[in-house]
């Protein structure tokens, strides 16, 4: 029985299947990445509901010494120390907006190595195909000479036979 020839696109295939496995680690290391940022976004996200509570308690205390009646040099005082919590807030409402956009590129970096390794995986699975169409022919070819060699053997022993008759 003859030996089924080596794949041609051995190499190929191996090289294909490397570049999905290393499409696989980008996707993790950018759902990792992605990971940390939501963190960092949901702590300056808290740190800012923290001042925007600790201002909005301000500006309750400021009203509520309005109606009670309090003297000016005190509102003032208010007054200045709310405006200086409400620069606080800004700042804060800026680093979620700058997380924010880190957050956004850490997510678009992750749809991208998504779809990098969606494209790694059909080139893949294409050198897939291809191997087993080529097993399958290869099959059939080793199969139609061994029916060949076959034929070839039962006639020269009928041959052989014919003329041990003779």
């Amino acid at each position: 029985m003859a030996k089924q020839p080596k794949y041609p696109l051995e190499q190929v295939e191996r090289v294909k299947k490397d570049r999905v496995d290393k499409a696989k680690k980008r996707v993790d290391e950018k759902k990792r990445a992605l990971d940390i940022e939501q963190d960092k976004m949901r702590k300056v996200q808290e740190e800012r509901d923290a001042v925007k509570r600790h201002y909005d308690e301000k500006l309750a205390q400021m009203r509520k010494a309005l109606d009670k009646g309090t003297t000016s040099e005190e509102i003032l005082q208010m007054k200045r120390y709310r405006e200086v919590v409400f620069e606080r807030l800004q700042k804060e409402d800026e680093k979620v907006q700058k997380q924010r956009e880190q957050v956004e590129t850490a997510q678009k970096n992750l749809r991208e190595a998504q779809e990098d390794l969606k494209q790694k995986r059909l080139e893949e699975e294409k050198i897939k195909l291809h191997r087993e169409r080529w097993e399958k022919e290869m099959q059939a070819e080793l199969r139609e000479r061994e029916a060949k060699e076959q034929d070839e053997i039962g006639q020269l022993l009928y041959e052989a036979h014919r003329k041990k008759k003779e």
